[in-house]
């Protein structure tokens, strides 16, 4: 099935249920570990806790409903993912032996306070031939000062020192 028509397909049974009852998720208890950390039991997040799942906004999950997106009280910045929410997960991936998965987790709850625009820029720095080292630590610096975006700082510096030791660096 091609990607249009599965959407149409998608958004066809979306609007023809509009109005129906919702569907309500039971609440399981959230489970901790006994040093207070989330842990696999507390997987998946939304359902067994979602007391502490709250959007960038500050809005808690309790609030989001298809109705309140449909009359504009919820928008496309209340979507966004905290960076507690990312902890979290980021907790839970340790749990199970995930620590690539939440170093990357946590790398991504730093970046929540970049705003889209300057993210796609970092993104198009990274790419191979595009940035000298001067350049891409000029970026890390300002992610660091800006943002406080520490770990990320570090990741660019690493990038830009394995670039160079690759000849991956955009000549001077």
């Amino acid at each position: 099935m091609e990607s249009e028509e599965l959407i149409r397909q998608i958004m066809s049974e979306v609007m023809a249920n509009l109005g129906k009852d919702q569907v309500a998720f039971a609440k399981k208890p959230a489970a901790a570990s006994a040093t207070g950390t989330i842990d696999r039991s507390s997987y998946p997040l939304g359902e067994r806790m979602p007391q502490q799942i709250k959007a960038a906004t500050g809005k808690p999950l309790s609030e989001f409903s298809f109705a309140k997106v449909k009359s504009g009280e919820l928008g496309a910045e209340d979507f966004r993912i905290a960076p507690e929410t990312l902890e979290l997960q980021a907790q839970v991936a340790e749990s199970v032996g995930r620590d690539t998965l939440a170093r990357n987790m946590r790398r991504a709850a730093e970046l929540i306070k970049v705003p889209d625009a300057e993210l796609l820029d970092v993104y198009n720095a990274l790419r191979p031939y595009r940035s000298t080292k001067a350049e891409l630590y000029g970026i890390a610096d300002g992610l660091e000062s800006k943002y406080g975006c520490t770990v990320n700082a570090a990741f660019i510096r690493e990038a830009a020192d394995v670039y160079e030791k690759r000849g991956r660096l955009k000549a001077e």
